[in-house]
């Protein structure tokens, strides 16, 4: 079906931060599969643990213990401050348990009606029709309606919109920590810190979607650690399978026990391969010499987008991030660079029409950082004179 466009490269292998197309052309890749291959392309860890876990044991039913989903479960929730662990497979699907999480919570707990769930203009957490819903973007939900109701929209980063659209009703505030597809914008400190103070007061669950901006992503464990707050939710995917399908629901204190048997499942969520495989990738990420490199290699990247905004003042608008989550803001429509980028051996990716998202593997060397300096002011250049 052609609901991925015109594809006129076939990748077949790699490395690192680097991929092979049939004809034997090397790129480097700095989408990382959409923020999901952070060790880079078949790392060492990732591939024994799948080849290992393969060997021994692949699927079950979730009706008996699993190690490697124990394991998992354990390491996540001891190095993020959350409770219990629910394993699906991707990152809409852990969106979903978290909307019906909160649900479940403020009509049981409360009232009936309180259903809402506020999100935010910009926003995208998927496209399953709860997650869908949940989502701002025209494009997105084209076609599409109607919709799953019970979602208030918010403007993003602004707590006195919040206060305006606030009721009873609302039973949680659903946020991406940093704004993927809707263009690298992270929210503030201030918003973040005032949206839990809210949730606190007003008995709403605080959800932080770090499906991609998790996970290493930023130079910390997740993004919300930079804000210093503590979401009582928490959906993760993307990079926690080193490239192998897996999603996460996070939960704290009594959020962790609301799921009672039989209210939600899935038939692969946290079977042993994709645990096995999540637990290689998280050792090697949250340790904190390695989220260390990640942080002084964002410093790099944002400094080194900073120096080609300057470079091409007529493109370039500012940049914006943290990390190795950042978005070069163009004056231009930035939505047909990633196919000219191809052509000088890069790989990238446009989100918001403008944005031009950079999302290299948290493994990235000095000499890849220049590199894909390189290439991108090559292409720039194109633009520029094209």
């Amino acid at each position: 079906m052609p609901n991925y466009g015109s594809r006129d490269v076939c990748m077949v292998r790699g490395e690192g931060a680097r991929v092979w197309d049939a004809d034997d052309r090397a790129y480097l890749d700095f989408v990382s599969g959409i923020a999901v291959n952070n060790l880079g392309h078949c790392h060492p860890a990732v591939v024994k643990a799948i080849q290992e876990q393969a060997a021994k044991l692949i699927h079950t039913s979730n009706g008996v213990l699993l190690e490697p989903q124990i394991e998992l479960a354990e390491l996540l929730c001891r190095e993020t401050g959350m409770t219990k662990a629910m394993f699906g497979n991707s990152g809409c699907e852990v969106t979903e348990g978290a909307i019906k999480l909160s649900r479940v919570w403020g009509r049981e707990g409360f009232k009936e009606s309180k259903h809402k769930i506020m999100v935010f203009t910009g926003s995208f957490h998927g496209r399953t029709y709860g997650a869908m819903s949940a989502t701002y973007s025209p494009k997105v939900r084209k076609g599409f309606d109607p919709f799953v109701p019970g979602f208030v929209f918010a403007e993003f980063n602004n707590i006195a919109d919040v206060d305006a659209k606030w009721d009873d009703d609302i039973c949680c505030v659903m946020l991406e920590t940093i704004q993927g597809e809707g263009g690298v914008r992270p929210a503030t400190t201030e918003f973040l810190k005032g949206l839990q103070v809210r949730c606190r007061e007003r008995k709403a669950v605080f959800i932080c979607d770090e499906v991609q901006c998790g996970m290493g992503r930023t130079g910390k464990r997740m993004a919300y650690m930079h804000a210093g707050v503590q979401p009582d939710v928490v959906p993760i995917a993307k990079a926690l399978g080193g490239g192998f399908p897996i999603g996460g629901l996070l939960a704290r204190g009594e959020f962790a026990d609301v799921f009672t048997k039989g209210r939600h499942g899935t038939t692969f969520g946290g079977n042993p391969l994709a645990c096995a495989t999540a637990l290689a990738s998280t050792k090697i990420i949250f340790d904190d010499r390695f989220l260390e490199t990640v942080w002084h290699k964002g410093l790099k990247l944002n400094s080194l987008l900073q120096a080609i905004a300057a470079e091409f003042p007529d493109l370039c608008d500012h940049v914006r991030g943290i990390g190795l989550m950042q978005g070069l803001v163009l004056k231009v429509n930035a939505l047909d660079i990633p196919t000219l980028a191809r052509k000088h051996g890069l790989i990238l990716n446009a989100t918001a029409e403008t944005v031009l998202r950079v999302l290299p593997p948290l493994t990235v060397t000095d000499g890849e950082l220049e590199e894909f300096g390189s290439k991108l002011r090559a292409t720039l250049g194109e633009v520029k004179t094209g």
